[in-house]
């Protein structure tokens, strides 16, 4: 058969690979319930060096031990004014900032709950990917997106050229929100209509929130309180202090890179 003795011994002596692999599938299946929205690359990243195999192999087990994500895209809902006065697109798809505050992207997204519709707008700003401000409500009106800003304000201060991001959905340009920007003294920015990719972080974001939290809840079962609650508590316990982020070096929590920057700024000055 071709077959050399010695490679035939040898193939007989090692172990099968179900059982050289045991302690990988292990290990990965524990990362999968810590994390349980993961995907391939981030699990094999959580995973000590000595068990790190290829991104080839993770996935292979991944998907022979049904540990792989299933990806659903959300849909936007805001709507564009045709009649009100646009902003200039001062952001051009740059979604990095050098500094915290400098950069904050804004936008709307809904969850259908046991007791009706429930929407979320987040502030999310470009040098960290942190959520810096949020605000939750049973309509998406202006006062929805105004609340998230000033809570940004007030927990995280603003700089002098502070740009607030968002698509063209009439709750951005209101006269309300646009007050409140003149009042605090910020600059607009707004991307082009019906194009996703002019606000792709904040959707991003949204993405993810909806793939690691609302899909795996039954919110048909759930008030509008509840989902308020869990989303809070995903976004302050989780996603802002916990939750590796690739966008950043090092894969850090979005906070935890703000603490650091914090840190070499004071030990600098």
């Amino acid at each position: 058969m071709g077959i050399r003795r010695e490679g035939y011994y040898a193939w007989q002596k090692r172990p099968d690979r179900r059982e050289r692999d045991k302690a990988l599938v292990s290990a990965l299946k524990q990362v999968r319930k810590d994390h349980p929205t993961y995907g391939v690359r981030s699990m094999i990243e959580a995973l000590p060096d000595l068990l790190k195999p290829s991104y080839g192999k993770g996935y292979n087990i991944c998907r022979e031990y049904g540990l792989l994500q299933k990806r659903r895209i959300p849909k936007g809902i805001t709507r564009t004014n045709p009649a009100t006065q646009m902003a200039e697109d001062l952001i051009k798809r740059d979604f990095t900032a050098e500094s915290p505050n400098n950069k904050w992207l804004t936008d709307i997204t809904e969850m259908k709950c046991r007791d009706g519709k429930l929407y979320l707008c987040a502030v999310l700003d470009c040098f960290d990917a942190s959520i810096v401000g949020f605000s939750m409500d049973s309509n998406m009106k202006a006062p929805l997106c105004t609340a998230a800003l000033n809570q940004a304000i007030k927990r995280y201060g603003k700089s002098e050229e502070l740009i607030i991001h968002s698509d063209r959905g009439s709750q951005f340009t209101s006269h309300l929100f646009r007050e409140t920007l003149v009042n605090k003294g910020l600059k607009q920015s707004m991307g082009r209509t019906g194009n996703c990719f002019d606000n792709a972080r904040i959707e991003s974001f949204f993405a993810t929130l909806k793939k690691e939290l609302i899909y795996r809840l039954p919110l048909y079962k759930m008030s509008r309180s509840d989902v308020c609650q869990r989303i809070f508590d995903w976004i302050e316990g989780y996603y802002n202090r916990k939750r590796r982020h690739t966008a950043n070096e090092q894969n850090l929590p979005p906070l935890v890179k703000r603490r650091l920057f914090q840190q070499r700024i004071k030990a600098a000055a």
